[in-house]
């Protein structure tokens, strides 16, 4: 009986002991599971990429506006229309496509006499009626050009005024791709000098955000939270910019 008693005490000494064991191991198991999980959330690398490429804008807006002051208001659309004819002539001798031409409608103003305080009165002294046209075109250079040269209509009686030209790049859009993967390289390779450094190497990306695009004159250094897009300049620079987090090996 004695011997039974002693038997049925050892199992149950010996069950509480694996128990113990088993829980310890499971302890130790499930502490390194735990690390490895606060590893992967914790130890990674946040970085930010950039590339830059110089373009050439291969479009452009160009606006021109011409302008007849007269006393008499048919007169002056009478001198106007002649003004627009010398315009379409000139444009065309400057191998300027028709088909690229918008000419807009007259625009009338109505001039008042003034009074000797600088009033205006009811006495009307004039009119003046002005019209502008406007170039779209693919061929950049030489409607840069005729923007420069078009004050020559003045030697032809046509009061002409210039504007700047408006340049833009119509092929953004692969740019962008393209410009995103060079930024997206460059983070990397940034992630990988400093990982580096601290003799630990970069594992998989983990996440990444583009950043906004800027586009600027070439020899310009502006850029903003919200983006460049400038329209001044022939010659442009486009920057691109992405942060990337990269987990860490």
């Amino acid at each position: 009986m004695e011997s039974g008693n002693f038997l049925k005490n050892s199992q149950i000494i010996i069950l509480g002991i694996c128990i113990a064991v088993a829980t310890i191991v499971s302890s130790v198991i499930l502490s390194g599971g735990f690390m490895k999980v606060m590893k992967f959330t914790r130890e990674q690398i946040n970085v930010t990429g950039s590339a830059t490429k110089e373009i050439r804008s291969d479009y452009v807006v160009w606006m021109g506006e011409f302008a007849r002051r007269e006393t008499n208001l048919k007169a002056a659309y009478k001198n106007l229309s002649d003004d627009l004819d010398k315009v379409r002539v000139y444009l065309a001798s400057k191998d300027v496509d028709a088909k690229d031409i918008v000419i807009s409608q007259v625009a009338t103003e109505t001039i008042y006499r003034k009074n000797e305080k600088g009033n205006d009165t009811n006495d009307i002294e004039g009119y003046r009626l002005s019209q502008s046209v406007t170039i779209r075109s693919n061929d950049v250079d030489n409607i840069t050009r005729v923007s420069r040269q078009s004050t020559e209509l003045i030697d032809k009686g046509v009061e002409f005024t210039s504007f700047a030209p408006d340049y833009f790049y119509t092929k953004l859009d692969e740019l962008k791709i393209e410009m995103l993967a060079k930024a997206t390289e460059n983070a990397k390779q940034r992630a990988e000098s400093m990982a580096k450094a601290t003799s630990n190497k970069i594992g998989f990306m983990r996440s990444a955000k583009m950043g906004v695009f800027q586009i600027t004159p070439s020899t310009s250094t502006d850029i903003s939270d919200y983006g460049v897009n400038d329209t001044t300049a022939l010659d442009k620079k486009v920057m691109a910019v992405v942060t990337v987090s990269f987990a860490i090996e």
